[in-house]
């Protein structure tokens, strides 16, 4: 994987082959005649820096074709868009906040039926795919925010035993850890903003298709709602790529440090981190995955005291999202996930003293140091267990 990443595939040739990718920061290109067009012609349409990403992506995930748009949400609702009035999708009950309110509250609106189950649970999802007109699967393993695994091949090989298409949120594997598509799903998405990037300066979403059906219908709805990432952002991602293995792995052995030491600690009710040999989708993690990664999100039994936690610390910044070059750190029911419901995160079992870390590449030793100090602040505060 760090070979592929380091040597990007591209059928865009560069007449001066630099040795970093061209920037096109262009909204047209002039064509040949009044008669015939070149192969760009508009940048929302197609731009040659957009097409390298799509195809070192592509390259990646082993797709037949990887789509680039202005952020993750917009390449999910793009997925949306393969699903009709009167159809229904499936999918998690433990989903990152964004995605549970376009399930929620914009699909509908369109007549979509979604269903959230339990994806641990194969005879729920079964019955749920069953129950319905179902089209689409739409999961994440790991999930977000309780690092849930999820059998990715078995729920592929049910949905399409059915007739419908799989997409899979790999945002927090990415290619570098998990490939989706050779689980079986049709499609897999990934946040650019977050690993893929890497430096928390990019919004932008990535889908990896498998058969060229599904490709045509996504590149359509792309293109006709302007959902594309632009040039800038584009280049951006690809400079990105380039360190991401290195980079994810830095970050996944910072993330098994703190987890180990969370583990221990008698504050700690439970740890979610699928690599802990003792969590109980660690296995099937890594029947299915090469890596942990660098999230994992543990519960206090208080919330003052998670809260404690996560205003002490001074390495780890307070702020959504995950997947940059510093470590972040979050109470997800007031951020990242606050747009779900009280009563519907209480009912999934999402608690509000859930703290949520993603590792960046500083110095382990000074990230643990950092979470100890933030802890025995907060034991002072609240009192020792």
């Amino acid at each position: 994987m760090a070979t592929k990443l380091a040597h990007a595939k591209t059928s865009v040739r560069d007449p001066y082959a630099a040795s970093s990718p061209p920037l096109y920061q262009t909204a047209t290109f002039a064509q040949p005649n009044a008669t015939e067009n070149g192969p760009y012609d508009y940048t929302r349409s197609g731009n040659p820096t957009r097409t390298q990403l799509e195809e070192q992506m592509a390259y990646l995930e082993d797709a037949d074709r990887a789509f680039a748009f202005s952020s993750g949400m917009s390449a999910l609702t793009c997925v949306t868009r393969l699903v009709n009035a009167g159809e229904r999708i499936v999918t998690g009950d433990d989903i990152y906040g964004g995605t549970s309110r376009l399930l929620a509250q914009v699909v509908p609106k369109v007549g979509i039926e979604v269903v959230n189950v339990d994806m641990k649970d194969l005879d729920a999802v079964r019955a749920a795919i069953a129950g319905g007109k179902t089209t689409m699967v739409m999961m994440e393993s790991p999930t977000n925010p309780r690092l849930q695994v999820i059998d990715i091949k078995a729920i592929c090989d049910m949905a399409h035993d059915k007739g419908a298409l799989v997409c899979v949120d790999n945002s927090i594997m990415c290619p570098t850890f998990q490939s989706p598509l050779a689980l079986g799903a049709d499609i897999s998405m990934t946040s650019a903003t977050k690993f893929i990037a890497g430096h928390s300066d990019v919004t932008g979403g990535l889908l990896a298709v498998k058969g060229e059906e599904v490709g045509k219908r996504i590149y359509f709805h792309q293109n006709a709602e302007g959902l594309h990432l632009a040039p800038f952002d584009c280049w951006l991602a690809l400079r990105g790529l380039k360190t991401m293995q290195l980079r994810m792995e830095r970050q996944q052995a910072n993330a098994m440090k703190l987890a180990k030491w969370l583990e221990s600690h008698p504050r700690v009710q439970n740890v979610n981190y699928p690599g802990l040999k003792n969590n109980v989708g660690h296995d099937l993690h890594f029947r299915q995955a090469s890596g942990a990664g660098s999230i994992f999100s543990f519960t206090t039994g208080d919330v003052e005291f998670s809260k404690i936690v996560v205003e002490e610390t001074k390495l780890h910044k307070i702020t959504v999202s995950f997947g940059g070059t510093t470590s972040l750190i979050s109470l997800p029911c007031f951020m990242s996930h606050a747009s779900i419901p009280a009563e519907v995160r209480a009912a999934r079992g999402l608690p509000d003293d859930l703290v949520r870390i993603s590792c960046g590449i500083e110095d382990g030793d000074d990230l643990l140091a950092d979470l100890q100090y933030a802890f025995a602040v907060a034991e002072v505060r609240v009192g020792k267990k």
